[in-house]
């Protein structure tokens, strides 16, 4: 057992944020004391935590410059108060507080990059932003003590971007400790099911449009956003608002149950920004454990997984026509179907976050 104090850094308010959660509680199994440090909103709801501390920060600005530059001053003198031995960095909007409150305390240091930050869709058509932030990226992540982030093809991009090594710590939650039966083709309903944020980039009005083509499934949609609205006033324009359920935010336990109910998943993320371009989110992950067949882009982490595992439909462009294909080319075929859901669930069994969780202890273990 270790007394080592690790802190780590985010934006976000902590409540949702699944995939700090799993490594703070790994962290904290392997006798670390941890705390993760995040900004408190107006309508934050309570943060518990079992096996971690969560400590949320105040603001006087939401968004925009001003934010960051705010929260990245609370967050290093917050950093300096409290002594730790490792402090984290999760994403490079922390990074520049995390850096200075190390140098000024001597602890070590982690950069971890849930993606590739100078590539997100925000910073499209913002040259300047994007170009200040670009240069924090290079001020800051070559003085890390570790690097880690969410793919391999990610890893050696930002590795080869940055000179500097970058390991992998997959974005996968952990399997349910008692896995129920998988249910076989014939069991499940015609659902095509998104889980997720409800935000543009996600080929949401393009999977609304394809309903009209798909006049026996209905689409499920388990999450929230900023584009609800907008979404259900599009369903009603494509005149399949009745078969489109808006489920809102589901909590990640009552996830499994809608996976089991559906007859396959999908992932569209447009190809908007570079960020998207290398994403693999946990979505994909859960519906390899789940086994349900899913429905992503031919882009290059999906590419990494199919090449192992036929376990996914892998599309290239983002339009009705191509869903609609690849919904009645899995969905309607049985033996296809139940071809792809054994392989997920054999991928599933590669993948594990009890084999991240162990490769994360040893990487902190070097420090």
């Amino acid at each position: 057992m270790t007394n080592k104090r690790i802190h780590l850094a985010v934006t976000n308010d902590l409540v949702h944020d699944r995939r700090m959660a799993r490594i703070c509680t790994a962290l904290a199994g392997g006798g670390y004391d941890v705390t993760l440090i995040g900004r408190r909103l107006p309508e934050s709801k309570p943060f518990h935590a079992e096996a971690f501390k969560g400590v949320r920060l105040n603001c006087l600005f939401r968004r925009g410059p001003l934010f960051y530059a705010e929260y990245n001053i609370r967050l290093a003198w917050w950093m300096i108060r409290h002594r730790a031995d490792i402090r984290c960095a999760c994403d490079l909007d922390t990074a520049p507080a995390v850096r200075v409150a190390a140098w000024l305390s001597r602890s070590r240091t982690v950069y971890d990059a849930h993606e590739y930050f100078t590539g997100v869709p925000e910073l499209t058509g913002r040259p300047v932003v994007r170009a200040i932030w670009a240069r924090i990226a290079r001020w800051t992540i070559p003085g890390f003590d570790l690097r880690y982030t969410v793919g391999e093809e990610l890893a050696t991009r930002m590795s080869r971007e940055y000179g500097c090594t970058f390991h992998v710590i997959r974005n996968i939650a952990p399997a349910p400790p008692e896995p129920l039966p998988v249910p076989g083709f014939g069991e499940r309903d015609k659902i095509l099911l998104y889980q997720g944020a409800i935000n543009v980039g996600r080929g949401l009005h393009t999977a609304i449009e394809a309903m009209k083509a798909l006049p026996d499934w209905q689409l499920w949609l388990a999450g929230e956003g900023d584009i609800d609205h907008e979404l259900k006033v599009h369903a009603r324009a494509c005149g399949v608002s009745d078969r489109v359920r808006f489920l809102g935010w589901v909590a990640p336990p009552d996830l499994p149950a809608l996976m089991r109910k559906a007859r396959l998943a999908i992932n569209l993320r447009e190809a908007g920004s570079i960020n998207d371009y290398y994403s693999l989110p946990n979505k994909f992950f859960d519906a390899l454990q789940a086994g349900l067949p899913s429905i992503h882009m031919r882009y290059p982490e999906y590419v990494a997984v199919s090449r192992r595992f036929d376990c996914a439909v892998l599309i290239d462009v983002v339009n009705p026509d191509e869903v609609a294909h690849a919904v009645l080319s899995v969905g309607e075929d049985p033996a296809r179907w139940s071809a792809l859901a054994s392989e997920s669930l054999r991928a599933a069994a590669e993948y594990t976050w009890e084999k991240e969780s162990a490769t994360l202890r040893a990487l902190y273990s070097t420090l």
